[in-house]
């Protein structure tokens, strides 16, 4: 018999089932405006990044809808969407994943081949060092935080400012896309999450030669493979 490792929930799932509950009861309505970030974190003792991460998984399922600088409330929604699993709500809007996804190749490509030609030593040890935590990593989450930091490294070592802050724009959607990214290789087979720590390995290598040219190929084979494995598992859940 074949028994799946069972995962504890994270902080965010938890915050995120809790208002799933309040919209389901009528104790949120349509329209209504949430509480801060600062004030959910206070009232649920959580740190703000769990529940920043609650709040994108229910705009995900369409149960919320933020306006800049304004905050974020309630939307009419379709009472099935509540059934659904909250990792999978993260990436229920596969446009919203496959732009993200674009707007990766543009801006990572062009940051690995600037960071092959202007990256310090200093630098490059930041790379290493989350390309070591990664193969290191002794859970999940520690493995996707390390896979971050790798991609944000390397972009700190483009020497271009613009394009660090583009990328922070954008890092909240990436952690996401690359939590579900590492769970669905992680459960599938030991193999293919070997083969996503060596596409790193391999775009290392190419930054620490400067070869400018390489890193881009391998950058954009990455970011296909990684494509690749979020549209199958949309696939997989639409069928």
């Amino acid at each position: 018999m074949n028994y799946k490792r069972i995962k504890p929930r994270k902080i965010y799932e938890e915050v995120a089932e809790v208002l799933i509950d309040l919209i389901k009861s009528g104790q949120l309505k349509s329209g209504d405006k949430l509480d801060s970030v600062q004030q959910l974190a206070e009232n649920f003792q959580v740190g703000r990044s769990a529940v920043r991460e609650a709040l994108s998984a229910l705009r995900a399922m369409g149960l919320v809808e933020m306006h800049q600088g304004e905050g974020t409330y309630v939307r009419e929604f379709d009472s099935s969407m509540l059934s659904l699993p909250i990792h999978i709500a993260a990436l229920m809007k596969k446009d919203d994943v496959k732009q993200l996804l674009e707007v990766r190749r543009i801006l990572e490509i062009g940051a690995v081949e600037a960071a092959a030609f202007r990256r310090t030593d200093e630098q490059l040890k930041e790379i290493k060092t989350a390309l070591d935590q990664m193969h290191s990593a002794s859970d999940e989450e520690l493995g996707e935080e390390a896979d971050f930091r790798f991609h944000m490294a390397i972009a700190e070592a483009s020497q271009n400012k613009l394009l660090t802050g583009l990328m922070n724009n954008v890092s909240e959607m990436m952690v996401t896309t690359m939590r579900e990214t590492r769970r669905l290789w992680l459960y599938s087979e030991k193999s293919n999450l070997d083969r996503l720590y060596q596409e790193h390995q391999n775009i290392y290598e190419a930054i620490e030669g400067k070869d400018g040219q390489k890193a881009q190929k391998l950058m954009l084979r990455h970011l296909h493979s990684v494509e690749g494995v979020l549209m199958k598992y949309f696939e997989e859940i639409q069928q």
